[in-house]
């Protein structure tokens, strides 16, 4: 099995699991752990962003696998193993990543705003750290990014429809009357 369809194989398991999140209204970002055998990818851990339904803001799928991981390995180095994710590791997660020493990370979608693998940072090249880690960006990168896009379309028309609904709702507003465009405790989105 040549190297690129060894990716392939581990990047479709974890948009499987970018699918879980979005199922569950998360972010769809999936993670899998592998380990390199002949016959393809044997996987380790998965999985999927759960911040928003943890109330955790380290649920990040990558860290979740990682958790998963390191606790069947009843150790928090894994340098035998790869972390295939559907988007660009944040700061947090590829440092996480090359503390647990991985061979490999390998990553779909680049995330503009706050990938830290090159797009906005580049932490795995930084040779002062003690471990370097592999990495590889761009495996099926349009059906990550069309994943992503979708959801966060979806997400924008569920918030107008929302608005909308609420504005039926609301009382008329007598002329001369004037109302913030925006409370100060909503997110302007």
């Amino acid at each position: 099995m040549t190297p690129e369809v060894f990716d392939e194989i581990a990047m479709r398991l974890a948009l499987d699991q970018a699918l879980n999140a979005q199922l569950a209204g998360e972010v769809p970002v999936g993670a899998v752990i592998v380990r390199r055998a002949g016959s393809g990818p044997q996987v380790v851990a998965t999985g999927y962003n759960r911040p928003i339904t943890t109330h955790d803001p380290t649920a990040h799928a990558e860290v979740v696998a990682l958790r998963h991981a390191a606790q069947l390995a009843e150790n928090y180095r894994l340098p035998d193993l790869e972390l295939y994710v559907t988007l660009e590791p944040c700061a947090m997660c590829a440092m996480a990543a090359m503390h647990a020493r991985l061979r490999r990370v390998v990553f779909a979608a680049p995330d503009p705003k706050t990938g830290a693998a090159g797009s906005v940072v580049d932490l795995f090249a930084n040779r002062a750290l003690n471990h370097q880690t592999e990495v590889v960006g761009g495996v099926l990168a349009d059906q990550a990014a069309t994943l992503l896009r979708g959801f966060f379309a979806e997400r924008r028309a569920q918030l107008r429809a929302e608005r909308v609904d609420a504005d039926d709702d609301a009382a008329p507003i007598p002329t001369g009357e004037v109302i913030e465009s925006v409370p100060p405790d909503e997110p302007a989105r």
